[in-house]
């Protein structure tokens, strides 16, 4: 049997763009991608503080310290600019990996930087 577990988590993410004549994605600080231990094209559950929307989609890289968090195709109808966002990625783990993991949970302040 396999556990589908929080393995890495953004929270309260500002949304700094929606782009919907982009390709879907979400674009996300290569800063914050490393901090949160997530890869490029990893699939993410985003949600919207603001409206409870919640979608699937997935990493890719944006500029490093610029900050950016950009909902990008169809997701951009699910967000506004300024929106307060979660961003988690999940793991298969065994019952007995699952017991002692700990996920990789960053918080942001209102300009996505990292809160100390």
């Amino acid at each position: 049997m396999w556990l589908e577990i929080l393995k890495s988590k953004i929270h309260r993410a500002t949304v700094t763009d929606a782009n919907l004549n982009y390709e879907g994605s979400i674009t996300i600080d290569e800063d914050l991608i490393d901090a949160a231990n997530m890869i490029v094209h990893e699939k993410v559950a985003v949600v919207n503080n603001n409206n409870g929307e919640r979608f699937e989609t997935y990493v890719i890289r944006g500029e490093r310290g610029s900050g950016i968090i950009c909902l990008n195709g169809a997701a951009a109808r699910k967000v506004q600019k300024g929106d307060v966002i979660i961003i988690m990625s999940y793991a298969l783990l065994s019952p007995e990996e699952a017991k002692t993991f700990q996920p990789a949970v960053i918080n942001l302040d209102g300009n996505n930087r990292i809160k100390k």
